[in-house]
């Protein structure tokens, strides 16, 4: 089995490409290892000692590692054997059901329609150029003018990110939802 690397723009953030899908639906992000007891891969990647968050996407892992620890070279060795080892052996992602922590905002439901603009911009526009990059985006809520998005896999931590939420992605749906005034992370 062949896996790729990417960088991302996040230094201490590396995409694995298994060449295959790892999430059909959906993504799992995980910044301890107590999130990790969902996943036996992710618990794996946890217990190599340097590792900070892993990030499951559609046909990718991103695989945060410690700030001062060692370089990638010597850590993405061990990752690459680890994921070689799961994908190669069929092993379920996930034991029982997936746990994540939603932190959401409750919508009015007069906010329907804007909800409705605000995730298929999300959809189409952000989330495929935020995947590149190996992360992911997830709305939590939109309250008062106020879009609430959660940052995951590569892009929690980026030193870029908070440029892209308020330069990029705010601008975005500011222009096509006038009812957005701010966007903010949670």
């Amino acid at each position: 089995m062949f896996i790729e690397t990417e960088r991302t723009p996040n230094p201490a953030t590396l995409k694995f490409l298994p060449g295959r899908s790892v999430m059909p639906d959906g993504t799992a992000d995980f910044a301890s290892p107590e999130d990790a007891e969902a996943s036996p891969l992710a618990a794996a990647l946890f217990a190599l000692g340097d590792v900070t968050r892993v990030f499951f996407g559609g046909d990718f892992v991103a695989v945060t590692k410690a700030e001062g620890s060692a370089d990638w070279s010597s850590l993405k060795v061990d990752v690459l054997g680890l994921l070689v080892d799961h994908f190669s052996s069929g092993a379920p992602l996930f034991t029982g059901a997936e746990t994540a922590a939603t932190m959401a905002v409750t919508d009015d439901p007069e906010d329907a329609d804007i909800v409705a603009q605000i995730h298929e911009l999300l959809d189409e526009r952000v989330r495929p150029q935020v995947a590149n990059d190996g992360g992911d985006i997830v709305y939590r809520g939109f309250q008062k003018g106020i879009v609430y998005l959660q940052m995951q896999g590569a892009c929690a931590g980026c030193p870029s990110s908070s440029a892209t939420l308020k330069q990029g992605i705010e601008s975005l749906l500011k222009y096509y939802v006038p009812e957005v005034v701010e966007v903010r992370a949670v």
